[in-house]
């Protein structure tokens, strides 16, 4: 069965002025799953985020959120979603209990309840010792995840995270992303932008790169890495004589004996993998080691935008 559709865009388009930001979008993420939106700063991230979670109007389109009509269910579509952007929107004069428990009141969850879940999430994100001090005594990786466990007081199906990590030390950033993780082992969808492409490597199920107003590509991390050419198979070889064979064979250049090894063209993949392993193996060819090579997200970015990744630029 067909996984049901947590966020479903079709022809989504946003202009300010003559300058056009988004051209006719199209974009499905399955629930429970994480899809990473990526592209060049100015590509439009961020303001699909704000038209998805109801903070900006489209001007054309049509987009249906956890079942719900964008435009005509907003207020269904507020009341399923969690939205954390780029700077945690906490208030400082509340500690981070009280700052929690204010989320409950907004969202008109019981008093009982609304403690109960404040708990539960100062736990869960490992911020009970600091529940009773106020965020501007926190760390940044504890104020964002502050940010974000007060968007999931109201219990969200959809969470968009725009850019959550930037600014993060590396462990905060990892501390991060096991919160994530732990979102979709619940049941959320997650819809992440980012300007690390390690992050987007590392937690999303299949990943979008925007440029010029609509998705230029999207797969999996290994299949958008596999639309990069300068993949390829680094096989070694005991001896001078079986390296000869396999070039032979396999219809390359002589070469270089003295370091023993060829570097066949492949994209990386299992099936190209075994089927040059095989060919080896039917002729007789004896291969000491391997090393699979692939492009990474990096190359995918440049090869698709034509420039280099984001935390590239402002690094």
């Amino acid at each position: 069965m067909k996984p049901t559709a947590a966020i479903a865009v079709t022809g989504l388009r946003k202009s300010y002025g003559p300058k056009v930001v988004l051209d006719g979008l199209d974009l499905t993420v399955p629930e429970g799953t994480v899809f990473a939106l990526l592209g060049p700063n100015g590509a439009g991230k961020t303001t699909t985020v704000d038209i998805l979670s109801t903070l900006i109007p489209a001007d054309g389109g049509e987009v249906r959120i956890a079942g719900h009509d964008l435009r005509r269910e907003p207020d269904a579509v507020r009341a399923s979603i969690a939205l954390t952007g780029q700077f945690s929107a906490v208030d400082d004069l509340l500690t981070g209990a009280e700052n929690l428990r204010l989320m409950a009141d907004l969202l008109h969850v019981g008093r009982r309840e609304g403690q109960r879940r404040a708990t539960d999430l100062l736990a869960r994100f490992d911020l009970l010792d600091a529940a009773d001090r106020v965020p501007s005594t926190y760390s940044g990786g504890m104020r964002r995840r502050l940010d974000l466990a007060m968007g999931l007081m109201g219990d969200p199906r959809v969470v968009f995270l725009d850019e959550p990590t930037t600014g993060l030390d590396p462990r905060s950033r990892r501390a991060m992303w096991d919160i994530v993780r732990g979102l979709v082992a619940d049941g959320a969808t997650i819809l992440l932008t980012t300007q690390y492409l390690e992050e987007a490597d590392q937690l999303a199920d299949r990943i979008g790169v925007l440029d010029a107003g609509g998705l230029v590509a999207e797969g999996t991390a290994d299949e958008l890495k596999r639309m990069v050419p300068g993949g390829h198979i680094r096989l070694e070889f005991a001896g001078a004589e079986p390296l000869q064979r396999a070039a032979r064979l396999l219809g390359m250049p002589p070469a270089d004996e003295g370091a023993l090894t060829l570097e066949v063209p492949g994209d990386g993949s299992v099936a190209t993998l075994k089927a040059l392993l095989a060919r080896l193996d039917g002729a007789g060819v004896d291969v000491a080691g391997l090393a699979v090579n692939t492009p990474d997200l990096d190359d995918v970015f440049l090869a698709l935008t034509g420039r280099p990744t984001p935390a590239e630029v402002t690094s």
